[in-house]
């Protein structure tokens, strides 16, 4: 691969990288609380349901942009070995960036196709019955599920840096 080419491939993997791992430090350290301190609970679900609406897109396009970027630079490394090979640490580091990386994906399913439109239809039930605990419970559950992807994203990365040192 043209070095040029490789350049832009580490730099759209970088980009990738820091808008999915910036949006879910943002929104977890600083919209979040924000919104908890200053909104009611219905402009707090609005201004979550708003920024859902933004980030999920964005979000699966950045894993997209990851895998695809990623599966380039893997090609290109000296040290890959194969894709399940544990032979240098390099190789440990990737595959447990990799399982990580699963995992996170899942997380984001979950997420996206398990709890938002739970919540979207517990909040429709907690309208018309006025009885808002479901909605709280999902709510909670996907600021759980933000904060393990947002760990996962944090892990990962130092299996990156394990492997960049290798």
């Amino acid at each position: 691969m043209p070095v040029w080419a490789l350049t832009i491939t580490f730099w759209l993997h970088m980009l990738a990288t820091v808008t999915w791992v910036g949006s879910l430090a943002a929104i977890s350290f600083l919209i979040l609380p924000a919104a908890r301190r200053s909104l009611d609970v219905d402009a707090q679900g609005a201004l979550i349901d708003a920024i859902q609406r933004r980030l999920e897109p964005l979000a699966w396009f950045c894993l997209a942009l990851l895998v695809v970027t990623g599966m380039f630079q893997l090609s290109t490394s000296p040290h890959y070995n194969g894709l399940l090979s544990t032979s240098n640490q390099w190789s440990i580091a990737i595959l447990v960036k990799h399982i990580l990386v699963v995992v996170m994906v899942v997380v984001s399913a979950l997420q996206t196709w398990e709890v938002l439109p739970s919540i979207q239809r517990a909040a429709i039930r907690a309208q018309k019955t006025g009885d808002p605990a479901e909605l709280r419970v999902l709510r909670q559950r996907e600021r759980l599920l933000l904060r393990v992807n947002l760990l996962l994203s944090i892990l990962i990365l130092a299996a990156t840096a394990l492997a960049r040192v290798s």
